[in-house]
């Protein structure tokens, strides 16, 4: 007999089975006290890859992302993104390692002592330590917005055993030395990794638990999911970092001409009185020291110590082992 309170019921349990955390996944050969076990702690018996369809319509909502960031400025709203979206996230951008080397070349003239580890050794080195690494046949965020000044096949890179409940029509397993290749092509493109532990990765691939899955993103100015930061509430665009002890500073060279404005994806960059003035949504990426034609905007690259402190820290988030 139809009752409209069983179809309210199914329809919850649907959207909570759309939306709700992915959890650590059992064998298929567990025990019945295993599962029940499994359930009593608050997991689902079984974490299942997301279907295709799932993502093509994430592609297709792709372009609301900013009117969607706009939402989480609402308390009700804010609650509900941290609690199922962004959950015990961290993430950091990495700034590019040929900015990195135009730097230490300017320190090494001026005879001052620089570190000579480059922000893309944080990600080999996780590569080195990861147990299982899969790799996107695509970029999600270059595919929905039809991208033509990047490489569209240069996608996500996911660590850790958990990567290995993605769906296979996705993507594929790569050994380390694959996975060290991506990473230096990249570089090349003129990508920036983004490194970390982020939910959201969790939920539209349907693959759990949050800390066995790290995700190394290679982001382009133009496409980049974040570049719906400026948006969002502030608490919640928190979770996105700039690496620990990167800092950069506009010179006396500035002309004000606005390439910078261009390239910054998080709308860090204002022109003030003709010149141009870095703000604390800064994420330290580096392109503006890469585009500045004046080399008006100078960066300080952290020491050896940061970079292990880094890497430390994505770590102790995520076990890629």
């Amino acid at each position: 007999m139809y009752h409209p309170t069983n179809t309210w019921v199914k329809t919850l349990i649907r959207l909570v089975r759309c939306v709700a955390p992915p959890f650590q996944s059992l064998p298929s050969e567990a025990t019945p006290a295993e599962i029940d076990t499994h359930i009593r702690a608050g997991c689902a018996p079984l974490s299942m890859a997301r279907p295709l369809w799932l993502v093509r319509m994430l592609t297709q909502a792709f372009p609301y992302r900013a009117w969607l960031a706009r939402l989480t400025r609402f308390p009700l709203v804010r609650w509900i993104a941290d609690r199922f979206v962004f959950w015990q996230d961290y993430v950091v951008y990495l700034p590019q390692d040929r900015v990195v080397k135009k730097t230490i070349q300017v320190r090494q003239r001026l005879d001052e002592p620089e570190s000579t580890v480059l922000p893309s050794d944080i990600v080999h080195r996780l590569i080195d330590q990861a147990s299982f690494l899969w790799l996107m046949n695509f970029c999600i965020c270059r595919s929905a917005s039809n991208c033509r000044d990047y490489p569209v096949d240069y996608g996500c890179l996911f660590l850790g055993e958990a990567a290995r409940g993605i769906n296979p029509e996705l993507g594929r397993p790569v050994t380390r030395e694959e996975a060290h290749e991506h990473i230096r092509r990249c570089q090349e493109a003129g990508l920036v990794h983004m490194v970390g532990r982020n939910k959201l990765d969790t939920l539209w691939l349907g693959v759990g638990p949050g800390d066995r899955l790290l995700t190394v993103c290679n982001c382009c100015p133009c496409c980049c999911l974040w570049t719906m930061l400026p948006k969002m509430d502030r608490r919640l665009a928190q979770k996105v970092n700039r690496m620990p002890g990167v800092t950069l500073r506009v010179n006396d060279r500035c002309t004000g001409c606005g390439r910078c404005l261009d390239v910054c994806f998080v709308d860090a960059v204002e022109i003030r009185d003709g010149t141009a003035h870095i703000t604390g949504l800064c994420r330290g990426c580096g392109r503006c020291v890469d585009i500045c034609p004046q080399g008006a905007v100078e960066m300080k690259i952290p020491s050896a110590r940061r970079y292990d402190e880094t890497a430390g820290r994505l770590s102790s988030l995520v076990d890629v082992r």
